[in-house]
């Protein structure tokens, strides 16, 4: 049977030009989304084989949409595309789960490669991914825990994208006053206090391009 793949791009032209691709090699994309919320949800009821997320996606981040991904259906092979490769992002993702990264601006045959590995069980970094990462992920090395909880990103994101509060609150399903105190909370966490500084850290962080 072909490998079921569910892709997630905010680019229509990139998911149409990213499922003739894999439909040529064999694979079966079984769906499509524009944003990390609506992945989470596909992949939850559709249960692929492996997903290609897009690192950068509105409403919620590749990255924290595969945290989401793995905790509901662990079993499935997570690739993430970024534009950058950025080493704290790589290790997130690797800590988190994640098994496959790719650059963009590589070739095709890349992202190929990287779907049979991780859907086989194995890792595949890309051939741009400097050796420091492997000694990073395999020599004990850590990175700072992060302080912020799911929930807490998931606003940060919303609020670094220009969200008001009201619109935090309704894209959430939750009150504007447990929005508000979501975000009074992760600026004390972050030590933040302006939303210029918000902005800034999470485009740091790759929960949003600058």
């Amino acid at each position: 049977m072909p490998l079921r793949i569910l892709m997630a791009d905010d680019h229509q032209i990139v998911r149409d030009g990213l499922k003739a691709l894999l439909a040529r090699e064999g694979f079966d994309v079984i769906g499509e989304a524009a944003d990390g919320q609506e992945a989470a949800r596909l992949a939850s009821r559709l249960a692929p084989d492996v997903i290609v997320l897009d690192l950068a996606m509105p409403r919620l981040n590749g990255l924290d949409a595969a945290r989401e991904i793995l905790r509901s259906t662990p079993r499935t092979g997570i690739v993430l595309l970024t534009m950058h490769a950025e080493e704290h992002q790589i290790l997130e993702a690797m800590r988190a789960g994640v098994r496959g990264f790719v650059v963009k601006t590589q070739a095709a045959e890349e992202l190929v490669r990287a779907i049979k590995a991780v859907a086989g069980g194995q890792m595949h970094l890309g051939s741009n991914a400097p050796q420091v990462l492997v000694d990073a992920c395999f020599g004990g090395r850590e990175l700072p825990r992060d302080p912020l909880t799911p929930r807490d990103r998931q606003v940060l994101q919303l609020v670094a994208e220009g969200h008001t509060t009201k619109e935090i609150a309704t894209e959430l399903g939750i009150s504007t006053k447990t929005a508000e105190t979501y975000r009074a909370k992760i600026m004390e966490k972050l030590d933040i206090h302006d939303t210029a500084g918000l902005v800034r850290y999470a485009i740091r962080q790759g929960m949003i391009q600058p």
